[in-house]
């Protein structure tokens, strides 16, 4: 990696792109290596979380590091204590900090006043992990990466901006529909047109939900109103009424598609109701390889640094 943290998917190569995913699936199949015997990993988290939480809590277990959870009452990044300063106490307890913020300037300065490694669990501007679960997903379903299409219909978040980063490391094409004034990031779509002209991903930027999911290998989805987006809620759902997944739309992909989604799903609003169950949903495969793909980051993270047991 470029530097001793993971706050981006644009932080990793190519080469270790594939690397960590290959070693995700490996980790999957058999007992994990006690690689954080004796190191302490702080959760700090601004936002309620299930996957992220639960799946960082067992992997931290599973390879033998003790997790201490740190909630925004606790803490108050930034309130009521300034970050640089929580950075700088944190580093001198802990081994490593897994944060998941509202802003991602917060997550950026935890790394810079951080002396350990700062891992992003989630920030309003990308979600690594789950996107580098979801590429560890598709490979697993499809026995390949290279050459498909990934069609994902909704709003241009943090979800899909390091999706799109992690599709173009792949060599995985990437279709995306979203209403005007909700597209992709233009930071995260420069990063990605560059890293594309080395592995030969094509982008294809839509308003069109049938042109994205068309002939697609995979459609995905997420919430149209993300955590911190309350107040738009009503806006949002006019906005993105044509938007939501379901069969009719399904249909116009390959026959052998997969669904997927994040969670939490918001049933009757991005996907019909029912959808979560449908034939191509491996959904909570999905959420399940979370755990393996985080126990293969922090493998990754702590043998490069020479932090590792």
């Amino acid at each position: 990696m470029k530097t001793k943290d993971f706050l981006s998917v644009a932080d990793l190569s190519v080469a270790e792109t594939e690397s960590l995913i290959k070693k995700a699936i490996e980790m999957k199949r058999k007992a994990a290596p006690q690689l954080l015997s004796g190191k302490v990993l702080a959760l700090l988290f601004e936002k309620p979380s299930l996957r992220t939480r639960v799946s960082f809590e067992i992997a931290i277990h599973q390879l033998g590091g003790y997790c201490l959870y740190l909630s925004p009452s606790e803490v108050g990044l930034g309130k009521r204590e300034p970050v640089p300063d929580v950075a700088r106490v944190l580093s001198r307890y802990i081994d490593c900090i897994i944060a998941r913020t509202f802003s991602h300037q917060s997550l950026a300065s935890l790394a810079q006043y951080s002396n350990t490694p700062v891992i992003n669990a989630l920030s309003d501007f990308e979600h690594p992990c789950q996107a580098l679960a979801d590429i560890m997903t598709i490979n697993e379903k499809k026995g390949k990466l290279r050459g498909l299409d990934l069609a994902y219909v909704g709003d241009g978040n943090n979800v899909a901006n390091s999706l799109l980063l992690a599709a173009m490391l792949t060599g995985v094409n990437f279709k995306i529909a979203s209403p005007v004034g909700y597209e992709i990031d233009k930071v995260i779509l420069q990063k990605a047109k560059e890293i594309s002209a080395n592995t030969g991903s094509q982008i294809v930027l839509t308003s069109d939900p049938k042109q994205a999911v068309k002939d697609a290998d995979i459609v995905y989805t997420d919430v149209w109103t993300s955590m911190g987006q309350e107040a738009e809620s009503e806006k949002r759902r006019s906005v993105f009424a044509s938007y939501q997944v379901n069969p009719t739309l399904l249909s116009l992909a390959k026959k052998n598609v997969i669904f997927m989604h994040p969670l939490p799903a918001h049933h009757g609003e991005e996907i019909s109701n029912g959808l979560l169950d449908h034939s191509s949903s491996v959904v909570f495969d999905q959420a399940e390889n979370r755990l393996h793909l985080q126990r293969a980051l922090l493998a990754e993270i702590f043998q490069k640094s020479g932090r590792a047991r």
